[in-house]
C-alpha cells in the first residue's frame, strides 16, 4: 500500500499524467476510504485531496467522471538495481556503488575543451 512520502506515477486515461508525492493519508468518514493528499509535481505545484479506498492507494484503477485513473509507486533506479542485486544473492555496497578510478578521484572532462575536427 502506498504510504505518506511516496512518490507516485498517476495514469490518466491509461496514459501517464503526472507525478505526485503523497503528503498525508489521513481516515476518511467511510470505513475502508482515505483522504490522500498529493502535491502534484507541475508548475505551478498543485495540491489534490483524493478519497481513496486501500485497493486504489495499492494501484487498482479506479474512475472520476468517468475517467480511468491508476495510481502506480515509483521505484528509483538505482534502489531498484540493489534490490535486484539483493535477491540474487548477498552484496556489498562496493558492488554496488560505481568504481573509482585508480589514483583516487573522479576523471573531470571539460565539455568547453571539446572542438568539431
Amino acid at each position: 500500500m502506498a504510504t505518506i512520502n511516496d512518490v507516485v506515477l498517476v495514469h490518466v486515461d491509461n496514459k501517464p499524467g503526472f507525478y505526485a508525492r503523497i503528503e498525508d493519508i489521513s481516515p476518511d468518514v467511510r470505513q475502508g476510504w482515505w483522504q490522500v493528499r498529493l502535491l502534484v509535481f507541475t508548475f505551478p505545484l498543485q495540491v489534490f485531496t483524493w478519497t481513496l479506498d486501500e485497493f486504489q492507494l495499492e494501484g487498482a484503477d479506479f474512475t472520476m467522471g468517468g475517467t480511468p485513473i491508476r495510481m502506480e509507486p515509483v521505484v528509483a533506479p538505482v534502489d531498484n538495481v540493489r534490490e535486484q542485486l539483493e535477491e540474487q544473492e548477498q552484496v556489498t555496497p562496493e558492488q554496488v556503488e560505481p568504481k573509482r578510478q585508480a589514483g583516487g578521484g573522479a576523471k573531470v572532462v571539460s565539455l568547453a575543451d571539446r572542438r568539431k575536427k
